[in-house]
Formats: structure tokens, C-alpha cells, sequence
């Protein structure tokens, strides 16, 4: 069996499951963000009771947070007597940070995991050899009252990235790349895993950069088979590690499909606005204007991230005719970064930094666009509307990008600098 099969199949009680098969898996971590009142109201349209997972049960205000309207602040305000209410101690509140990340550091996430959130990018927590799935409110709900949820397990398709990253190439270009190759149709209600002498060199902030985006391509989860790097990352948070060797891959497991990506010649990516997998090299989109910069997000909010950009516009002005928003992903990162001085070379830079959370990835609050503004971010989609205006246009890079096209105003290919 594949890892992800291994892990269903416990989590099932069954010695064996096969893709196309439907289980009844435990649940270990359900985690819900303020975006979804809907898990509450479901939840009682279910019958009242209790949770009877409450201590595996995770609230997090990440979307609207602090919340920048009367409605959010209501929401707001429910959940929390919700958790008051049912015994629900893991209450991430404003500040904290975007869930994927706040589970990771709060020790929730760990190989052989079962992980549902009512997000997408659940499949982030795949990085740390997890299954990871994002799930709707009534599902959610389901798994509050029972414990367990339904999943159809999930065909594996391998994708293996090979040869030696260049310079100046991120995770994020090598995702943007290959979904740009393979489109987002491509791997709908399928496991994506990622393989191969590049993944295992990235760091874990950088895995989980491609695990993210995974969902992108239609992907039900992502997985990064736990390795030296996996157990340290983990030792560091001091989460349990106890199952970390239990879940490997049959070393004569057959994937629904398999994929090479050699990287040696990669360039920077940018998506185009209006489609994530319309991607080019930066240097066939360099030099058109931009309003703003944005870096944060679940993508592309990590310490690595605002190590990068601050490294390079150590001593830099940003542009005047733009303006760039950072937005760490968790408290825990915003406080290392300033431990570190990244925020007041920034700052200095002139920068702003805002609450950790989503911030205006969704278009919330926090750096909204007007109508025909441009944007380069970190963050990953880039639909019309997704960001405020929908007649604003919305480019997705690396940090390296975003940091040097903060300097010049302009989507700017780094290697001129590298």
C-alpha cells in the first residue's frame, strides 16, 4: 500500500484499503475556521449534544481576523460561546495565525494523521506526512458528533522533481511550473505525492509551499514521505513522534501516474491574473507596473519567506508608486522575525506589516485592490474578485520576485540581481 493508503486503513480499522474504496475513518484533528458559522448551525440541525471529540476539536480566526465588520464580529462571537459551551479548549482567536500553520505549531499535525479542516489548503499539513483534507460544514459537523468521516480513497499520483534548483528558484516556481504543465483539472479527488532528491534538499517551509498548491490542481491531498528533515522540524515544535517510521510507501506500490520534472533549468514563474495555472517565466512578464505587493498567506507567509524579503530590501526603499503588505502566518513567525530583525529592516524599507492571518487573500480586509490596480503576491490564487475589485489583476511569485519588484515597482526578474 501507498503511506496514504496505510493511513486510512488504520484510521479505518481494516489491515488493508484500495483506491476507489470508501472508509470510515477516525478523525485527528477536525479543525474549523471563521469563515464556516455553518459547522455550528449544522451541528445543531444534527441533534444537540456533545462533542465527542472535543479535545481533537480546533477553532481558529484566521479569515477575518480582527474581524473588520459587524458580521464577522458576530460570527465571531458565537463560536466562541460554541467552544465555551461544548469544552472546546483549542481556541486559536485573533492574531494567531492562518489554521494550516497554527495546527503545525500547536503540535496537532504529524505522519500518519488524519487532518480535515473546512479549508482548502488542508492540504498543506501533507508537508508533515499526514493525510490532510479539506471538508465541508456539514461534514465537519458530522465528524464533531461521531468522531469519524467518510472518504473515498484516493488514487496516488507520483510527481518526482529532479536535477539541482538554480539560484534564485523557490518552491514556489517549481509548483507554479508544474501547474502550469499539468493545468488544474489534473488531479481532481486524487492524492498527489512529492518525490525526489529536489524535495528532500527544500526546506520544510518550502515542502510545504508545494503541498499547498496541490489543491490547486484539483488534488483531494498532498504527501511528502517524512525523512531526517521531517523528524528534526518536528522535534523542534516537540510534537510526538512515536509513529513517525510506521508509515512508508510499499516499496512495489503501483501509482495511477507518474511524473518527472526536472528543475536545473528553471527560471522564476509568475501566474497571469485570472488563472493559476496560466504561468510564464518572469522574464516574459517583467517590467509591467504594479500598486501592490503582497506577501503572506498559508503560501507564502512562512519565516523563509520574510527572511528572503527582507534580505533583499535590507537597505532598499520600496517603490513610491507602490506598496507592500506583509502578513506573517502565524504569530509564532511574526515574533521570530522580529527576534531576528527582518520586520525593522522592513519596516525601515517601509513596509507594513498587518495581523497574522489570511489578511486580504480573500479579499476580506488588510490591503483590498481597487479597480484596475495590479498586485503581485505570494498567496495562491489569482481569480478575478479574489482580492477585492474584480477589474483588478492579480500576479502570483515567489518572495524573490515580490521583494525585487517592491524595489522597482515593477514585476522584475531577480536574476538580474543574483
Amino acid at each position: 500500500m501507498h503511506a496514504i493508503e496505510k493511513i486510512l486503513a488504520v484510521a479505518a480499522g481494516k489491515s488493508e484499503v484500495k483506491a476507489g474504496e470508501v472508509v470510515f475513518a477516525r478523525i485527528d484533528v477536525a479543525e474549523v475556521n471563521d469563515l464556516y458559522l455553518q459547522v455550528i448551525k449544522s451541528f445543531y440541525e444534527l441533534g444537540d449534544g456533545e462533542i465527542v471529540i472535543p479535545e481533537k476539536t480546533v477553532f481558529v480566526f484566521d479569515h477575518y481576523s480582527p474581524a473588520p465588520t459587524i458580521r464577522s464580529a458576530e460570527n465571531h462571537k458565537k463560536m466562541r460561546e460554541f467552544c465555551r459551551e461544548k469544552g472546546i479548549k483549542n481556541l486559536f482567536d485573533i492574531g494567531e495565525g492562518i489554521c494550516h500553520q497554527v495546527l503545525v505549531e500547536g503540535g496537532f499535525v504529524g505522519p500518519g494523521k488524519v487532518v480535515i479542516e473546512t479549508d482548502s489548503h488542508a492540504t498543506t499539513l501533507g508537508a508533515l506526512g499526514a493525510f490532510a483534507t479539506g471538508v465541508g460544514s456539514t461534514d465537519l459537523a458530522i465528524a464533531l458528533k461521531t468522531g469519524r468521516l467518510w472518504f473515498k480513497v484516493p488514487e496516488v499520483i507520483k510527481i518526482e522533481i529532479k536535477g539541482k534548483l538554480p539560484v534564485g528558484v523557490m518552491a514556489k516556481d517549481i509548483i507554479l511550473h508544474i501547474l502550469g504543465r499539468l493545468k488544474q483539472d489534473f488531479a481532481i479527488y486524487k492524492a498527489i505525492e512529492f518525490n525526489g532528491g529536489v524535495v528532500r534538499a527544500l526546506s520544510m517551509d518550502e515542502r510545504f509551499v508545494l503541498c499547498n498548491m496541490a489543491v490547486e490542481m484539483g488534488a483531494k491531498t498532498a504527501y511528502i514521505q517524512p525523512d531526517s528533515s521531517t523528524y528534526n522540524y518536528l522535534m523542534g515544535l516537540g510534537c510526538d513522534i512515536s509513529v513517525f517510521s510506521e508509515y512508508q510507501t510499499d516499496s512495489d506500490y503501483i501509482y495511477s501516474a507518474k511524473y518527472e520534472f526536472d528543475v536545473s533549468d528553471l527560471t522564476p514563474q509568475v501566474a497571469l491574473p485570472g488563472s493559476v495555472d496560466n504561468v510564464v517565466s518572469v522574464s516574459d512578464c517583467e517590467g509591467i507596473k504594479v500598486d501592490q505587493i503582497f506577501v503572506g498567506t498559508c503560501t507564502g507567509g512562512r519565516l523563509n519567506d520574510i527572511r528572503v524579503l527582507a534580505e533583499v530590501l535590507d537597505g532598499e526603499k520600496v517603490s513610491e508608486c507602490t506598496r507592500l503588505i506583509v502578513i506573517p502566518a502565524s504569530k509564532r513567525i511574526f515574533m521570530e522575525a522580529l527576534k531576528k530583525g527582518y520586520v525593522e529592516k522592513l519596516l525601515k524599507a517601509g513596509a507594513v506589516f498587518s495581523t497574522p492571518g489570511c489578511g486580504p487573500c480573500l479579499g476580506a480586509h488588510e490591503g483590498v485592490l481597487a479597480s484596475g490596480e495590479r498586485c503581485i503576491s505570494t498567496s495562491s490564487r489569482n481569480f478575478p474578485g479574489r482580492m477585492g475589485s474584480p477589474d483588478a489583476q492579480i500576479y502570483l511569485s515567489s518572495p524573490l520576485v515580490a521583494a525585487y519588484s517592491a524595489i522597482y515597482g515593477r514585476i522584475t526578474n531577480p536574476l538580474h540581481f543574483i
